[in-house]
């Protein structure tokens, strides 16, 4: 009787069942209905599931291929179980520090193609507003878990930093690159976009000046502190206006603006997305955590890495810590210079370092303002200084519509001379311990 069973089971899956003669059990009663049912309870659903599963790996492989391996950067990923062991360890803060350092740079990148794979489902517009969001989601993230822990100078060197990287490194090495790689090419680009931008950060600008020639004004108090923290979060109120207004403008009632940087983008560069939507919001909210673990790491142990290595904290943070945080922008900047494409250039340079001054430095002025945390737009005169020559050279650069190496090379030593400003720079003590007695009494 089992032989029998087995040898049907064996036939139907040949299909070979009805080739061959009836079978006593059919004789009695039992319908080819039956039997085959019978079998696809007892013999298929195992080989069904071993099936799915088999697919579901094969899935999961393809896409860890596509997300890890994806990126010249993937050699810097074993950097994060480093970091994690050093942690749990205590090799030293450190170690710690520079594995964690290392480990956000291959994120960093991630997140952006990760945001690219997401736009390729949510349109255009929901998809900017993702890039938007994401393109400086390390950056954000450092600065928020540096308002947790109350590191304010951390806070605002990081950001700081994050604007001078993208305004004259990013985009002073895709000019010096792209000019040096189309000597004989007349290279252009469309003036408006850059003169949004431009307009933009001259505002922030503005934002940041007031609360420093207010305090200079007025002098050094708890009540000039206390005004000036007012001043700010009303000037970070109307930055955040003015990015939603500069978003609408860029997505719907004048994306023209915006659309051959796009549309060359598209004729470069056409296919789909290699990873399913579910797939990219998994990985991104996973790459999201872990990104997150690395940045309390760094914000953490910054101090500790400083005293180790002889480096000052504000060195570490306005020119180490950007370069982690804009290796996806750095990257393709560069590449699309080298093509000639200086409008996309443009965008990934100019469009993130306004994000980062009209977007993220109010939000996290916001923030702590709701944390209780006196995080202000007073951002000090060297650093201030520096913010507006780095701005006023950026315009003045861009005001002609054309390009050659020469403007690169420019932006990019002004960018090596501010670094060597902050490499001999130290914080003084006894203004930390004065900020955070004036945060003391206020809390108070």
């Amino acid at each position: 009787m089992d032989y029998s069973h087995s040898q049907e089971v064996s036939d139907l899956e040949n299909g070979d069942f009805l080739l061959k003669p009836c079978s006593k059990e059919i004789l009695n009663g039992r319908t080819l209905q039956n039997v085959s049912s019978s079998i696809m309870r007892k013999k298929s659903d195992p080989v069904l599931v071993s099936s799915v599963r088999f697919q579901m790996l094969r899935h999961f492989l393809a896409n860890l291929q596509e997300v890890i391996l994806g990126t010249k950067l993937a050699v810097l990923f074993p950097a994060i179980p480093l970091a994690i062991a050093a942690d749990f360890y205590k090799f030293g803060r450190p170690w710690l520090f520079a594995f964690s350092l290392l480990g956000l740079t291959p994120l960093a990148e991630r997140v952006s193609f990760l945001t690219e794979q997401i736009a390729y489902y949510t349109g255009p517009t929901v998809g900017g507003l993702l890039n938007a969001t994401c393109g400086n989601a390390t950056e954000m993230i450092i600065a928020l878990f540096a308002l947790y822990q109350n590191k304010i100078h951390v806070l605002k060197y990081s950001l700081l930093g994050s604007i001078l990287s993208n305004l004259l490194l990013v985009l002073g090495t895709s000019l010096l690159c792209g000019g040096l790689a189309n000597l004989k090419k007349e290279q252009r680009y469309d003036r408006k976009q850059a003169d949004v931008n431009s307009l933009l950060l001259l505002l922030g600008l503005l934002c940041h000046i007031l609360p420093l020639m207010f305090r200079y004004a007025i002098g050094e108090s708890p009540v000039t502190f206390h005004y000036t923290l007012e001043l700010s979060r009303a000037s970070s109120i109307v930055m955040l206006l003015a990015y939603v207004a500069y978003i609408i403008f860029q997505l719907k009632t004048h994306r023209q603006l915006f659309e051959s940087q796009e549309g060359r983008e598209e004729e470069e560069e056409e296919g789909d997305a290699v990873i399913g939507f579910s797939s990219a919001c998994s990985w991104l909210i996973g790459m999201t955590m872990i990104i997150a673990l690395l940045s309390e790491y760094v914000v953490g142990t910054i101090e500790a890495a400083s005293d180790s290595w002889g480096i000052s904290v504000s060195f570490i943070s306005i020119i180490l810590l950007p370069i982690v945080g804009n290796a996806a922008e750095h990257a393709g900047s560069i590449i699309f210079a080298f093509k000639n494409k200086l409008d996309i250039s443009l965008g990934v340079a100019l469009g993130s370092a306004t994000q980062i001054s009209m977007f993220v430095v109010p939000l996290c002025v916001v923030v702590g303002w709701t944390m209780h945390v006196h995080m202000d737009l007073d951002f000090s005169l060297l650093e201030t200084g520096s913010l507006a020559f780095t701005i006023i050279i950026t315009a003045f650069t861009l005001q002609d519509g054309t390009s050659h190496y020469m403007k690169g090379v420019v932006l990019f030593l002004c960018y090596i001379v501010i670094a060597a400003c902050f490499w001999v720079h130290k914080i003084p003590q006894n203004q930390i311990t004065v900020g955070k007695a004036f945060n003391g009494v206020f809390s108070a």
